[in-house]
């Protein structure tokens, strides 16, 4: 299977095998891309950007993101989770929009 690495800006472009449970990956620059080779194969991840609804005329949606990375199978019923959300208080980057989603918060990424 081939795969480019997405961690760093090298962009490793990655052969990896999966021979009886043992994940073979060649073609890594760096320690980060054998790392994220593995984990796409067992658990892939990834973080996610959108936005949120807001009470404010002059901001009416909020842009956030995940402080982390959640699995990739668990995307839509975050966006599901996430599209609940009215924020109704003004925020600043960092404030935590909504707890606990798959592990991770979802947090402002501008100011109001």
């Amino acid at each position: 299977m081939n795969m480019t690495c997405i961690v760093c800006p090298n962009g490793c472009r990655l052969t990896v095998e999966n021979e009886e449970g043992k994940i073979k990956v060649e073609g890594a620059q760096c320690k980060k891309g054998v790392a994220f080779a593995n984990t796409e194969l067992t658990n892939p991840t990834r973080s996610l950007t959108t936005t949120v609804k807001t009470a404010f005329a002059d901001i009416p949606r909020l842009p956030v993101k995940t402080n982390g990375e959640i699995p990739k199978g668990k995307m839509l019923e975050a966006m599901k989770m996430i599209k609940t959300v009215r924020v109704t208080q003004r925020l600043h980057v960092g404030d935590v929009v909504l707890p606990d989603v798959f592990g991770v918060n979802i947090v402002a990424t501008a100011s109001m």
